[in-house]
């Protein structure tokens, strides 16, 4: 672009845009977390849980949960004016994990939200990335009455290697999803020695 015939207006750099995915089991808060940080209107997939879904989909420790993702939540965040995150919130039932091998292409880093009410919810979503090679942290989303556990303690419940990121987060806080994210990516920059 020029300004006038004799002198180009410089170019704006274009931002690097990175895919995140936002996993974990059933009811962790994955579309609550897209919704939290996105900074445009997230997009949701999201349906009233219906009597048909009883006996498929496992309502222990989040019986009040009224509506699930049935393909995928999305939303953006800009970190600052050189890197934009796509955000992708996974489905968390079992029955639309075939969706997974789809999102995750291309994706760069994941995190994985845990609810310590249900740890074992986790497992899938961690090996999941682990065989794929692709970098996550653990963002232990702290719901109210939820039993409260150190880290470390999380760290051995999962079976996790030391380098992996474990954060207590609020997946209904802007500032503290902010944080989880911050985390990922500081992550994902030192394993690939950047």
């Amino acid at each position: 672009m020029f300004g006038n015939a004799t002198q180009p207006v410089a170019a704006q750099p274009l931002a690097q845009s990175v895919k995140i995915l936002i996993a974990g089991g059933f009811g962790v808060g994955k579309t609550t977390m897209v919704g939290a940080i996105s900074e445009v209107a997230p997009l949701r997939t999201e349906e009233v849980i219906t009597e048909n879904s009883s006996g498929i989909d496992d309502l222990t420790g989040i019986e009040g949960k009224k509506t699930t993702t049935v393909a995928l939540d999305f939303g953006r965040i800009s970190i600052d004016p050189g890197l934009v995150l796509y955000l992708f919130g996974t489905p968390g039932q079992d029955r639309f994990w075939f969706l997974w091998d789809e999102l995750s292409r291309g994706a760069l880093g994941a995190v994985i939200l845990a609810d310590t009410r249900r740890l074992d919810a986790s497992f899938a979503a961690i090996d999941f990335f682990e065989r794929r090679g692709i970098g996550f942290c653990i963002g232990v989303n702290c719901f109210e009455g939820a039993p409260v556990y150190t880290p470390g303690e999380v760290r051995d419940a999962l079976d996790l290697d030391e380098h992996v990121p474990i954060m207590t987060c609020d997946a209904r806080d802007r500032g503290s999803c902010k944080e989880v994210l911050l985390t990922l990516v500081e992550y994902l920059l030192a394993r690939a020695g950047g």
